[in-house]
């Protein structure tokens, strides 16, 4: 990963005695915005490849999806096998509180993995730079999946609908429970997994055939849908996957670089991870940050099937895969080259 970014802030809690790492990758469209992920790494510096990797991603989510906005991420580290009491968890999102403040408004953080919103207001009690303290961004990143699930089932099954079709569902969370019951009201098969047994009153709820999460990865399907941890397409599961397209919440899907190519040998189409799951950015940012109406956000979240209908032409356009064509838009927006977007999911 060549090192691109704006700012990059790392300090051991005074509080906590945790790693806290703050990325900012761009501010050319405007102050950037990304989630604080509260999650066990190998070790330290795991962290920090992490934070600059997914503050990358968001500038080029956000541009994509056209908010004037630049992207960040923050982490808190946490060692392997430690589990946070509500002491030191306090503690560590105060001290992410001071290091938000210190770069004076060029990053806003929000809920991510492993944080929520009751913990933005103890962060918000550092730093007025925060979103997430209002109302539920996962309905509006689910409605901007379906919409997204809409627009690639139209390109692999034109005038087909939703109804009577095979969707494969990996993950059964905020997200992936939302979109497991809006398949179904549309009449479509579900298949569902969770890495939690519980889960499986969810599927059985929305009448879903339960799956294994090993099983769910070869089960004959139209779409899958990944909606749990990313990096979940290997080159191993991508030789596995029986079926037509993959759209899914899940940030950060391909394992490895060259991972969307191996997709499109296949004949599989991929809707990236990073547009279809925007609904949650455009939910934080003019819902909560600028305050527009039900009506404007619906209009905008539902606008990411246009998108991704717009970046599957431009792919068949240019003969290249939709990664690719997002990274361009992408660095049309950005006012930067192709390449500099492209290293930067």
């Amino acid at each position: 990963m060549s090192f691109e970014h704006e700012h990059l802030r790392v300090a051991r809690g005074p509080r906590s005695g945790l790693p806290i790492a703050v990325a900012v990758h761009s501010t050319r469209l405007g102050p950037a915005l990304g989630g604080c992920r509260l999650w066990e790494y190998p070790s330290w510096e795991d962290g920090i490849r992490d934070v600059l990797r997914l503050a990358a991603a968001m500038t080029v989510k956000c541009a994509v999806a056209g908010l004037p906005t630049g992207g960040g991420k923050s982490v808190i580290a946490v060692p392997p096998g430690h589990r946070l009491d509500a002491g030191r968890r306090r503690a560590a999102l105060l001290d992410l509180g001071d290091l938000v403040d210190s770069l004076g408004g060029r990053y806003r953080t929000a809920e991510d993995v492993g944080t929520s919103t009751a913990d933005m207001a103890v962060v918000r009690e550092r730093t007025p730079h925060v979103l997430g303290l209002a109302g539920e961004p996962a309905e509006a990143t689910a409605r901007g999946v379906f919409a997204a699930l809409e627009a690639t089932v139209e390109r692999v099954a034109a005038g087909t609908g939703l109804a009577g079709l095979r969707f494969a569902v990996s993950g059964l969370g905020q997200v992936g429970s939302r979109l497991a019951r809006m398949l179904a009201a549309r009449g479509a098969r579900v298949t569902a997994t969770d890495v939690d047994p519980a889960k499986q009153a969810v599927a059985a709820e929305v009448g879903a055939i339960w799956a294994g999460p090993r099983e769910v990865l070869t089960a004959p399907t139209d779409v899958f849908v990944p909606a749990g941890v990313g990096g979940l397409l290997t080159a191993e599961v991508i030789a596995g996957l029986r079926c037509r397209a993959v759209v899914g919440p899940a940030n950060n899907q391909l394992a490895t670089d060259d991972a969307d190519l191996r997709l499109a040998e296949r004949g599989i189409l991929w809707a990236p991870d990073f547009v279809a799951n925007a609904g949650g950015a455009l939910y934080a940012i003019l819902r909560e940050g600028d305050g527009v109406d039900a009506d404007t956000l619906d209009a905008r979240v539902r606008g990411i099937g246009d998108t991704v209908a717009e970046l599957f032409a431009r792919a068949e356009r240019d003969g290249t895969t939709p990664l690719a064509a997002a990274r361009a838009l992408a660095a049309e927006r950005l006012g930067t080259e192709p390449a500099v977007a492209a290293q930067a999911v």
